[in-house]
């Protein structure tokens, strides 16, 4: 499948690396294919770009949380996990979603509060809404 995206140009996805998101995403429920993008030559990206296939309009930066220091640990409900087709709790990765920070603010803001799920293994990805605090989110150093 070719794109145009407005942000990496024109890519061809193969279907392998076509993320599901059944639900969609808040504010977005008719975006529901998804790949994860990156510069050419960088073997290790510490930023991603979320491209929606459906609307190659819609895109998003997206990181690994130890990229931004943090370390998470939240529980899924089990409509969740069923819908990730989760089995395997290591096949669980999660993401985070990013935007520049107000000018003379913090350059990078992370939404913490909303992070992506994504099975590994079947493709198959959630936005986790925490409408709680007492999630654990712990700043670890980062080198």
């Amino acid at each position: 499948m070719k794109i145009t995206s407005p942000i990496v140009g024109e890519v061809d996805v193969s279907a392998d690396r076509i993320i599901d998101f059944p639900a969609g995403l808040p504010g977005f429920e008719a975006c529901r294919q998804f790949t994860l993008l990156h510069s050419e030559g960088n073997d290790a990206p510490k930023l991603f770009v979320l491209q929606c296939l459906d609307d190659p309009e819609v895109a998003f930066t997206v990181t690994p949380p130890d990229i931004v220091g943090l370390n998470y640990e939240f529980t899924l409900t089990d409509d969740e996990v069923a819908n990730l087709q989760l089995g395997n709790a290591d096949d669980a990765s999660v993401l985070l979603i990013v935007s520049r920070g107000e000018p003379g603010a913090s350059p990078v803001r992370a939404n913490v509060m909303a992070p992506l799920v994504v099975n590994t293994a079947t493709r198959r990805g959630v936005q986790k809404i925490i409408g709680k605090v007492d999630t654990s989110v712990t700043l670890k150093a980062v080198a």
